[in-house]
């Protein structure tokens, strides 16, 4: 097995040669990179500045928009309240979540639709329009992506068009100390775990930690690729496609030293999607291996078993 995850160019190819190489790396490790994916420059650098930002305030001005005041999933996650792999000490993480936008008069919030809330921002109107406009590219290529694995699929291009366009993604701040001397054992920035959604979209700073687990069980390093995102399928998807597609545990080991700062964007489908094993997944005759689940409940069921303020207890 390689120790390099595929670097796809999705810049001057077609989409059944892109959704073919794609498929191959969903297959295979479930990781790859992908490069002139068209987000700009720009707006990626003015996200890590505005990431910088927030994570410098003081800890009383992120508490005021903390994860357990705004809800749905949004708001500032401190450092030490998640736990990815829950046989392992707290994260050496904080992190700060936005969800889809919606107006305060919206029908979802209305209707009380699972996961549909208002976001939590602090005062400074510059890092809610960046973030807002880093959403809205990374969901238009995660949207692109998903054009990709139909067509590797079998499907047609738009099969997951209607799916994921009012999505229950969150976008994601994230800041890893560095790993201070008195990490209790086995306690590192963030655990082995796999993501919950559809696909993670994964930009990076310059400091590397990323490390990937083949399904050999070795652990190889996720290098630094300067401009491009880490893709990787979550368990959503591969539930979807009948576990064609595979999600892979992944961990965040900071020994740099130095922070390190990542942009998240988890794209989940619209909570009354029904993930139910798609055409063609299935073997004549075999039954699925995951029964149906509306999204909003698979993705709820996820997150109760991570955050400890939604089973009611207080973070280790």
């Amino acid at each position: 097995m390689s120790d390099q995850l595929p670097v796809i160019d999705l810049s001057g190819r077609g989409l059944p040669r892109l959704a073919a190489l794609i498929g191959a790396a969903c297959r295979e490790i479930g990781f790859f990179y992908v490069v002139g994916h068209g987000v700009p420059q720009a707006l990626i650098d003015q996200t890590f500045a505005q990431a910088r930002w927030f994570f410098a305030l003081d800890p009383a001005e992120k508490a005021r928009v903390a994860i357990e005041r705004v809800g749905n999933n949004r708001g500032y996650a401190a450092l030490k309240s998640e736990a990815l792999d829950p046989t392992r000490p707290a994260d050496l993480k904080e992190a700060f979540n936005v969800g889809l936008e919606l107006a305060a008069d919206h029908p979802d919030l209305q209707a009380g639709v699972p996961f549909r809330g208002l976001n939590g921002w602090p005062a400074d109107p510059a890092f809610r329009a960046t973030l807002l406009a880093y959403f809205d590219q990374t969901q238009a290529l995660g949207a692109w992506l998903h054009r990709a694995f139909a067509c590797d699929l079998g499907l047609p291009p738009d099969h997951f068009e209607a799916l994921i366009d009012r999505p229950m993604s969150t976008l994601r701040l994230l800041h890893y100390p560095p790993q201070p001397v008195e990490a209790e054992p086995g306690q590192i920035g963030a655990g082995e775990h796999t993501d919950y959604g559809n696909i993670t979209l994964l930009m990076t700073d310059d400091v590397g930690g990323l490390q990937v687990q083949r399904r050999d069980g070795v652990w190889i390093e996720a290098p630094v690729v300067p401009g491009a995102y880490v893709v990787n399928i979550g368990d959503c998807l591969m539930r979807w496609t009948n576990d064609v597609y595979v999600s892979t545990p992944h961990r965040v080991v900071n020994a740099s030293g130095r922070e390190r700062f990542s942009i998240a964007y988890f794209l989940d489908p619209n909570p009354d999607a029904l993930v139910a094993a798609l055409p063609g997944t299935v073997a004549l005759g075999a039954q699925p291996y995951h029964p149906p689940v509306t999204a909003a409940d698979y993705l709820a069921g996820r997150l109760d078993a991570t955050y400890a303020h939604r089973r009611g207890g207080a973070a280790e």
